[in-house]
């Protein structure tokens, strides 16, 4: 019987922990090894040397985790509490909500990204490794949107049907001051256990979005700044635009949880208050050992992170024997066109069954009736493999 018969993305597996898999390795677009030293996946240089569930390496990182990891006084918050969240949110750039899914809609989450990740283990590594790593990623971890080779899974209903709920929608709201927010992708990460490496502190998108045009200048009045505006850019004194482009991310991406964040099984880590520090996120020669164990260990299965992209976070290690998914769905502030890598990604007969809401955030990314995304379908670790599955069309859509 295989590892990935029964996979699940909650509880104990036997998946992970591939000792031939080498410390830091990452891969290249055809699937050759190598170790990248500086960028989004650069090497962790206090990483153990080996592998192993049982290291003496790894159990001594595992009983430094265990006694250290996690935010002290992590506020979880209840759905419900929608200004106290956009208050935290706009403090820290990301807020814990718990219970924003229901036993339903968990169970489908939790069964979709066991689906997808299938289709990406299923894949065999090379020279005896139980895994082919994904490019330019660290080892035993996925993007569930850079896997697919569309880049996005809004094709898959389960992640669609997540777009709108009345959990995580009145958050939205407030955090964007209005209804009229754009959905901009879908996807994902996850790290399998024996993800025994610190993935480099980043932060995703434009951080030096400074300027403040007029539309979003009004979103920022709606949000109670007032900003002065002259020839249609901001000219005032700089705490106050400061203030405005704090409370206008371009971007927030939501995180599902789908099993409880604990300090041993890979909680997303996250620097509270550097969504507008100017400049890059320290190195991981030069990240002090608090930022390491800044993670958000006690959020529960079911909740969601409301994130600003532009806040410095990043993986750590894995030392379970669970798997850890964070399926996600991102949106953009209607003022800001992404206009780097976006492609429509939502076949219409999907957007249909959505409802009126979804429907209205989902316009900038619903397809023409009859319209597959190219490379929906098919989930590879290889950037190659993917352009070529894109180009080719990818897969039909299910019956």
């Amino acid at each position: 019987m295989s590892e990935l018969d029964d996979l699940k993305v909650y509880g104990e597996s036997d998946v992970g922990w591939c000792e031939l898999t080498l410390p830091n390795e990452t891969v290249d677009d055809t699937g050759h090894p190598f170790v990248q030293e500086t960028g989004f996946s650069a090497a962790d240089p206090r990483v153990p040397k080996r592998r192993v569930y049982d290291d003496p390496a790894v159990c001594a990182l595992r009983e430094h985790l265990r006694a250290h990891n996690g935010i002290r006084g992590l506020e979880i918050l209840e759905p419900r509490e929608i200004e106290r969240a956009a208050r935290i949110f706009f403090r820290d750039g990301f807020v814990v909500v718990r219970d924003v899914l229901n036993t339903h809609e968990l169970a489908r989450w939790r069964d979709a990204s066991a689906r997808a990740l299938k289709q990406i283990l299923q894949i065999p590594g090379v020279n005896g490794r139980k895994y082919l790593t994904e490019s330019y990623r660290l080892p035993h971890r996925y993007s569930y949107g850079t896997s697919s080779a569309s880049r996005h899974l809004l094709h898959d209903p389960v992640w669609a049907s997540m777009i709108d709920l009345p959990t995580t929608t009145p958050i939205l709201t407030r955090l964007f001051g209005g209804p009229d927010y754009h959905v901009l992708g879908a996807g994902g990460d996850l790290c399998l256990p024996g993800a025994i490496e610190y993935q480099a502190l980043h932060s995703d998108g434009d951080r030096e979005h400074f300027q403040m045009p007029p539309l979003r200048a009004e979103r920022a009045r709606r949000l109670g700044v007032e900003p002065r505006l002259r020839g249609g850019i901001e000219e005032q004194p700089a705490r106050t635009l400061q203030l405005a482009v704090e409370r206008t991310p371009p971007v927030i991406t939501i995180n599902f949880l789908m099993t409880d964040m604990t300090w041993e099984n890979g909680p997303i880590r996250q620097i509270p208050g550097t969504q507008m520090r100017p400049g890059a996120a320290p190195d991981p020669t030069d990240e002090p050992e608090w930022m390491r164990l800044s993670t958000l260990v006690g959020a529960p299965a079911g909740a969601a992170i409301f994130r600003d992209t532009r806040a410095w976070h990043g993986g750590t290690p894995n030392l379970s024997r669970e798997i850890r998914a964070m399926p996600n769905v991102e949106y953009m502030a209607p003022w800001y066109q992404e206009e780097r890598g976006f492609r429509p990604a939502m076949p219409y007969e999907i957007w249909a069954g959505l409802s009126p809401h979804a429907q209205r955030i989902s316009m900038l990314t619903r397809l023409p009736k009859g319209v597959w995304p190219a490379g929906a379908g098919v989930m590879h670790p290889l950037a190659n493999e993917r352009r070529a599955a894109k180009a080719s069309g990818g897969k039909l859509p299910p019956d």
